[in-house]
């Protein structure tokens, strides 16, 4: 018996990074998952590679005919949507003056009107499942501010809020609206060798001494997507190994 049996989710980014992880862990818990993303190649790839119970779906998250299309192919595929991981997002780090409107714009774009999106998207797919759970992959970012990179606070800031009006909204159909924030977590971007200095002086702030593994976020958002978090919904869950206890 999976964690997930019976559960069919839709993963926006889930051909790479954090995306790709909580593919893998959905499919192992006896998910049907749908990894959806804008990278053909790696998400098609990813969903052979998975098997049966995974299907890949091209989608731009701020294409509402590109939502249209995954919940239908997923319905067609494997049943009414129950699980919707808003997992796509992009960062750019820039100082105020330096910030376009045009990167301003494309952010919030992808990482806010893109959860919008998949909310309202997924909802009738949901309640014809008559149960559901949405987890917005927000930030600590979404919680406190810093320096250099607006566009990205910004976004962060209003999935968290975007969650608590559709947890109110949504709970009334028996669909659970939570939001993760993460802090650093080591992928192949944070060991790069142009960051792995700042990464190693990140580490030295964090209570805990280290940066999370991707298993650590996974895990986390397996749990949200389970019947285990059942009387979870508007809340804010933050893995940063207490880093913002301490800012």
């Amino acid at each position: 018996m999976g964690r997930l049996d019976g559960k069919i989710a839709v993963i926006t980014g889930g051909a790479g990074g954090m995306g790709k992880k909580h593919s893998e862990f959905f499919v192992r818990e006896g998910a049907k998952v749908v990894v959806a993303d804008l990278d053909t190649s790696d998400g098609q790839k990813l969903a052979d590679e998975l098997g049966d119970n995974a299907l890949f779906i091209a989608l731009d998250v701020t294409d509402p005919d590109n939502w249209d299309k995954v919940v239908q192919k997923t319905e067609e595929t494997f049943g009414p949507i129950s699980v919707l991981i808003n997992n796509a997002g992009i960062v750019v780090s820039q100082s105020i003056a330096d910030t376009s409107l045009e990167d301003y714009r494309k952010t919030t774009m992808i990482n806010q009107d893109g959860v919008f999106l998949g909310m309202k998207h997924v909802l009738p797919s949901m309640k014809k499942a008559k149960n559901g759970s949405i987890i917005n992959i927000s930030s600590i970012a979404g919680i406190v501010g810093a320096e250099n990179n607006i566009a990205y606070i910004a976004s962060k800031f209003a999935v968290r809020g975007m969650t608590k009006a559709a947890a109110a909204e949504f709970a009334q159909f028996n669909i659970r609206v939570n939001s993760v924030h993460p802090g650093t977590i080591r992928t192949p971007m944070t060991e790069q060798e142009d960051v792995r200095d700042l990464v190693k002086a990140m580490e030295k702030e964090i209570p805990m001494k280290r940066i999370a593994e991707p298993e650590e976020i996974s895990n986390l958002v397996l749990y949200l997507a389970s019947d285990e978090s059942s009387y979870s919904t508007g809340a804010e869950f933050v893995a940063d190994g207490g880093l913002i206890q301490v800012m």
